[in-house]
């Protein structure tokens, strides 16, 4: 136990968040690492940053964490399921490693504000 609190408190120290904070808040910090990594932004906008064409805001009320791992993943199936007709079709990131998937999905479970 004592080791988890110690890891997490450096990575908390590593992304900024004070060291008192919970494993949830560093899952969050690292999604928000992953998509800045993967360059959502390119084709996505939180909080009005980013392609404003395909807003992020309120997914996280809109869709659960495993309809949000489809879009992800699968988005072929995902936009198919949900009878999107948007175009481009999303790029499919199966091959993120399981750890970033999870951190990627925290993050946008956050996002829940229209």
């Amino acid at each position: 136990m004592r080791r988890l609190f110690i890891a997490a408190a450096v990575t908390g120290a590593f992304f900024g968040l004070p060291s008192g904070a919970r494993a949830d808040d560093v899952q969050v910090q690292r999604g928000m690492a992953v998509y800045a990594a993967q360059k959502c932004s390119v084709c996505h906008s939180v909080a009005g940053v980013g392609n404003k064409k395909n807003p992020l805001d309120g997914v996280g009320t809109k869709l659960s964490a495993d309809d949000i791992r489809e879009w992800v993943t699968h988005p072929k199936e995902a936009a198919a399921k949900a009878k999107s007709t948007a175009k481009p079709l999303m790029k499919a990131y199966a091959t993120l490693p399981p750890a970033d998937l999870d951190a990627l999905v925290a993050y946008l479970k956050t996002l829940t504000k229209k």
